[in-house]
């Protein structure tokens, strides 16, 4: 069998030359091609795609984040301490509104009592002064003489300044 198919010098293909053609034909059409590609670059950290708000609690700041998770735990308190209160009198078959309405005022009281003390104590803090600069011109003598006297069966001291 004669193959009539012309190369590049203008001549026909041999026999040999015509399979080994076939056979590479046929090994490019069978060859295995990826199916899948990874990209092992490295992800830029800041791109131009806007941010997408993920499934569960909505983005916020920390603080906010911080506040909600107090709130969550606080309310889950307040939730076991007043079922515990209402089981409490129920059994005792001492359920009555105005005892329930003071058994759930009191930790709320208690709250707001705590928050007061610490808004107090924070304003306390910043109105402190606790900064000293002295300024001298001349010679400076600082003598300071204290008199120690402890009395008493747990051992009061007093200091005075003599």
């Amino acid at each position: 069998m004669e193959h009539t198919e012309n190369t590049a010098a203008g001549r026909p293909l041999s026999e040999l030359e015509a399979d080994a053609r076939a056979r590479r034909l046929i090994d490019e059409a069978y060859k295995p091609t990826p199916t899948s590609f990874r990209d092992e670059s490295e992800l830029p950290t800041v791109g131009t795609t806007p941010p997408v708000a993920q499934p569960g609690r909505p983005p916020m700041s920390q603080k906010a984040t911080d506040a909600s998770a107090l709130m969550l735990s606080g309310s889950v308190a307040a939730l076991s301490v007043g079922g515990a209160t209402s089981l409490v009198l129920y059994t005792l078959g001492q359920v009555d509104p105005v005892i329930l309405a003071v058994g759930a005022a009191g930790p709320v009281a208690l709250v707001l009592a705590a928050g007061s003390l610490l808004r107090s104590v924070g304003r306390a803090k910043a109105d402190m002064h606790t900064e000293n600069h002295n300024h001298f011109n001349g010679p400076v003598t600082n003598h300071t003489e204290v008199h120690t006297s402890t009395k008493g069966m747990f051992g009061r001291t007093q200091n005075h300044n003599g």
